[in-house]
């Protein structure tokens, strides 16, 4: 058995989940956890300003989902379930026409209120009321994301809209009493015209009984310092409670793709709830906690989906900081497996391992593999960026492609030599939908056998590939993360740092076809650049 799970004194039962194999301790602090993929009934024309009636007979209609789901959440053992963004009032709204769906959330802060036991205290909340009523009655926590608005005045604030109010997109959290004990507004806005960021960002975090302290955030933000970075890094919080509403782009940002990155990565339980519109190509929910994950991604259904699961409590001042190894944000954490044998060790393949008279040259500087990469090198778009790549030639190898200072290395084996791969590598700003600076090393398999079809979207490869990505960085930050076929999640055998600059992972034995592996690195402190 690994260290990890020996440091744990695991001893109990074993939860089977999408082939992993994951002991859980009948000593250790666990609980329920639900998050609910909603197909959401949008408003057909959202730019049309709706009176307060017709826009409160709409949100209803999305509200009585939420509470079937609640109810079905709880008698499964769920102590707290979370919902998706934009999920009770849609999306594509303008700054007037969403002023129907707004209602005022309390900072809970300065006022402790149960809008389900005491409903007449502020006007206009028949929202709060019932995601209030849903958790009280079932006794659970609750995680709803809605349209908000706040007063304020141009003469004391300059900040202040010229309509004398902020609108945002906030996260409320309920109690399993029914009050009010987080509200977060959306620091990072993805194209929400009727939305404003907040003038000044602060974290926000809640205490639950039954896990400890958990953070929360809402979709776009996962990408940028603040506030998913400051949570994890300097609060130390390892639970996050994640509405989004994420449009998949494969190959390297589908939404639990990401999700399993994020959550692998910085050593956080993240349960993220996705609305389903399949029209917008939005799907992917999961509960992911650093070494496994319960997810859903349906492109094609059109259904709601409830997922539940137990998971550990990560909460260090919950559980004690000595019955928890150290989890140290992007230093990467070894597959658990069970009843294995193998110490925690780098996997580390040496280029002796594979036959020399196959004709491969193994490079071993950075500037020897960027001159032999030169001559087969070549560009594709890829998530809207130029990426430099080199296709993968033969059964196996050892290539390396350079970027400004990012050199990306992979040693691979494959038994088929059929499906087109390359290994790519960006280093810049990203300026689409969104500004923030990458390195990204990223293997993926091409869509066609045209080297333009290196980046473009595809869920399917049949062909499985052995492989040890490294990537030289100057930024902490890296993000691993693998995807297999249809969808298939999966995480690195081994990653971490190696010789100062260098993240590297390395997986064998994948049981899917390879469709990405990616080291996604941020380097939040050029977004600016």
């Amino acid at each position: 058995m690994s260290t990890l799970l020996m440091a744990l004194g695991l001893a109990g039962f074993v939860l089977c989940l999408s082939g992993l194999n994951l002991i859980l301790a009948a000593d250790h602090p666990s609980y329920v956890a639900a998050v609910y993929e909603h197909r959401v009934r949008l408003n057909p024309n959202p730019r049309v300003p709706l009176d307060r009636r017709p826009a409160l007979e709409h949100m209803k209609q999305n509200l009585r989902v939420f509470e079937e789901q609640t109810v079905l959440a709880a008698q499964q053992g769920a102590q707290i379930i979370v919902f998706p963004e934009d999920a009770i009032h849609g999306f594509n709204f303008t700054r007037a026409s969403i002023a129907g769906y707004l209602e005022t959330v309390p900072d809970p802060q300065e006022v402790t209120w149960s809008p389900c036991a005491d409903p007449h205290r502020f006007p206009d909340t028949e929202v709060l009321q019932s995601l209030s009523c849903m958790a009280h009655k079932n006794r659970l926590f609750v995680v709803a994301n809605m349209p908000s608005r706040q007063s304020c005045n141009r003469t004391a604030d300059p900040l202040c809209p010229a309509d004398g109010q902020y609108q945002f997109n906030t996260n409320v959290v309920f109690s399993d009493q029914g009050v009010i004990v987080a509200r977060y507004h959306k620091q990072n806005l993805y194209f929400e015209a009727a939305f404003d960021a907040p003038p000044e960002w602060k974290y926000v975090t809640f205490t639950t009984p039954f896990a400890g302290l958990f953070g929360v955030f809402t979709c776009f933000d996962i990408l940028f310092r603040d506030p998913a970075l400051t949570l994890v890094k300097d609060i130390g919080v390892r639970q996050i409670v994640y509405p989004t509403a994420w449009m998949n782009q494969l190959p390297l940002l589908a939404a639990v793709q990401f999700q399993r990155s994020f959550s692998h990565a910085t050593g956080v339980t993240l349960l993220a709830a996705n609305i389903r519109a399949a029209q917008y190509g939005i799907t992917g929910s999961g509960i992911f906690t650093p070494w496994d994950s319960l997810i859903h991604h349906d492109m094609k259904g059109d259904s709601g989906k409830l997922l539940v699961r137990r998971v550990l409590v990560l909460d260090p001042a919950f559980i004690g900081d000595a019955a928890w190894p150290t989890l140290v944000p992007f230093s990467g954490y070894p597959k658990e497996k069970l009843r294995s044998e193998e110490p925690d060790k780098m996997h580390f393949w040496p280029t002796s391992s594979f036959d020399a008279d196959d004709g491969v040259k193994y490079c071993q500087t950075d500037s020897e593999c960027e001159h032999e990469a030169t001559s087969t090198s070549f560009t594709s778009i890829m998530m809207y960026d130029n990426f430099t790549l080199v296709p993968l030639r033969g059964s196996k190898g050892n290539i390396s492609i350079c970027s400004g200072s990012v050199c990306c290395h992979l040693l691979f084996r494959r038994s088929d030599t059929l499906e087109f791969y390359a290994l790519g590598v960006f280093d810049g700003l990203h300026v689409v939908h969104g500004t923030y600076y990458l390195e990204v090393c990223a293997l993926v398999k091409c869509t066609g056998e045209h080297h333009s079809s290196c980046g473009e979207e595809t869920e399917h490869a049949r062909t499985p590939v052995d492989f040890r990505l490294t990537g030289t960085f100057t930024t902490r930050h890296v993000f691993p993360g693998i995807l297999g076929n249809g969808m298939t999640l999966d995480i690195p055998d081994h990653s971490g740092w190696e010789r100062g600059n260098r993240f590297y992972m390395s997986r064998t034995g994948m049981s899917a076809g390879l469709v990405t592996a990616v080291l996604y690195g941020r380097h939040y402190e050029k977004d600016n650049d």
